[in-house]
């Protein structure tokens, strides 16, 4: 490498795709930026992409911007869009030649084509600069982590907290590791260890048996100062795809076989609590009896479970809203809904008139429209900034909007596209301020609890669609894992991937 500064290209392609939302994600349905503009929005933003360039902009380098796309997560991506990504972003590293890439990834996208989208991607950035450029990803911890993906990069570093509280942290590490491998003081060796299970349920990091693997996996690396990272995945559990399984990956400066021990001792960790990964969840009914007789600790946010945008569902259930109509307590809520068809009508019926349509149920496998009447009270594009911090600063977009109050009660906010619901700016850009209501819904298990924070307390609904695992739900056609099917007593795949003896030539 050159003795002048650095030159780092970033970018970021970032969706989770759920492979039984049967709606795919469009190039309309994401955010796209590139250069200075990308450039100009890792200052404010929440984001492991942000946290890449904050920490190259410390340090003497040159940051060479490529693009970013960020879409909700959704169905599969469309394919040409993505075939559209991917050659910009293998066109820009060939002719900008870098001395290193950092990426933001999700781990956990495919497309209407392919099961492993991101090995595809970076299988094809790998061959564009060869093999002695490194090449660092930050991921999700729901990501789905392959051999492709490992076997193309040198760095594979995830966020450690669910709800993503660290994200940018995640993106810091991956900078600062990609500069300690170009000065000589890291020679990656990652060891990747799987077991074909997944997590039912109590999936947050901070308590449980996920936080007790978490402090096995802090421990390892304090007493092991040749473990630089330990990533834990909880895969993506809407992935359709061979080899899915609980992972650990472990980062070391050249000591692969203690790297090994260590991620097939957190693998089998796994395994060893796999029955205590449950959820709790409320029904609806009880939900709402509690919004109800609990004023004091009001508002509430309803996790709308089974729906859950943010793992990819359509936001299209209607199930919380039918329950809430049939109640004679008067209870004030918000509930998105996404309904491009509803929104349309509510658009031609006008600001202040009353619609009358059906919303919701046309995208879910076995949901159904429910017919409503309110008034039309609020019109906008949809468009707005997350407010954090998770995602904090983003742009994000719910297409036209529309708010319709029912009963002068319940506020319905259908929106064209399926949003980002974790966050409060969903409702307050609409003219719907958090002490207004007594419940809002949100399409989010996680994430809402970080960004509504101690201004609403969280209730977790059991309810029904494609965003949530149950046992026997959902049909899987290639993956096998526990519980889904009886795999016996699986043994641990754990696999090497060394990238020190690549650069040793160029290096030292």
């Amino acid at each position: 490498m050159s003795k002048s500064a650095p030159r780092i290209l970033v970018a970021r392609i970032w969706h989770e795709s759920n492979g039984f939302n049967p709606q795919p994600t469009s190039k309309a349905d994401f955010q796209i930026c590139e250069g200075d503009e990308l450039l100009a929005a890792a200052v404010t933003s929440g984001s492991t992409l942000a946290g890449i360039i904050q920490q190259l902009s410390k340090e003497q380098v040159d940051i060479l911007p490529s693009i970013s796309v960020v879409a909700p997560p959704g169905g599969l991506v469309d394919h040409a869009f993505f075939i559209e990504v991917k050659e910009r972003l293998i066109s820009d590293a060939a002719a900008l030649e870098p001395d290193a890439i950092a990426l933001e990834l999700h781990g956990a996208m495919a497309t209407t084509l392919l099961d492993d989208a991101e090995g595809d991607l970076l299988a094809g950035v790998r061959a564009a600069v060869g093999e002695t450029v490194p090449i660092g990803i930050g991921l999700d911890l729901h990501a789905h982590v392959t051999v492709a993906m490992l076997a193309a990069v040198d760095l594979c570093i995830a966020c450690k907290e669910n709800p993503h509280s660290d994200v940018v942290e995640c993106g810091e590490k991956v900078a600062a590791y990609l500069l300690a491998m170009l000065n000589g003081s890291l020679r990656p060796v990652t060891a990747m260890a799987k077991i074909p299970m997944i997590l039912p349920g109590a999936a947050e990091t901070a308590a449980g048996p996920l936080r007790e693997i978490h402090d096995q996996a802090r421990l390892a690396t304090k007493d092991c100062p040749a473990i630089w990272d330990v990533s834990l995945f909880n895969v993506f559990r809407y992935a359709d795809d061979e080899d899915i399984g609980q992972a650990a990956v472990v980062l070391t400066n050249d000591a692969g076989q203690k790297g090994e021990l260590v991620a097939h001792s957190l693998a089998q960790a796994f395994w060893e609590k796999r029955v205590r990964f449950a959820d709790e969840l409320l029904s609806i009914g009880e939900a709402l009896n509690t919004v109800a007789e609990a004023g004091s600790r009001r508002p509430f946010v309803l996790a709308d479970m089974g729906d859950r945008v943010l793992a990819g569902a359509p936001g299209d259930s209607t199930a919380i809203l039918e329950a809430a109509l049939d109640r004679q307590d008067g209870l004030r809520g918000a509930i998105p809904i996404t309904d491009p068809q509803a929104v349309d009508i509510a658009f031609k019926v006008g600001l202040g008139n009353i619609v009358s349509c059906a919303v919701g149920g046309r995208v879910t496998p076995g949901f159904r429209p429910l017919s409503i009447a309110g008034k039309v009270i609020h019109l906008s594009s949809g468009d707005f900034t997350l407010a954090g911090p998770f995602q904090g600063g983003e742009p994000s977009s719910m297409g036209r909007t529309a708010v319709v109050e029912i009963d002068d009660r319940l506020l319905i906010v259908l929106t064209a596209k399926a949003a980002f619901s974790h966050d409060p700016a969903v409702f307050t850009s609409q003219g719907i301020e958090l002490a207004s209501r007594d419940f809002f819904v949100v399409k989010s298990g996680y994430h809402f609890k970080l960004n509504f924070g101690a201004a609403a307390t969280p209730l977790l609904v059991r309810t029904p669609g494609v965003g949530y695992y149950t046992k026997g739900s959902l049909s899987y056609r290639r993956a096998r894992f526990w519980p889904e099917h009886d795999n016996g007593d699986p043994a641990v795949h754990v696999r090497i991937f060394d990238r020190a003896s690549a650069y040793s030539a160029a290096f030292g």
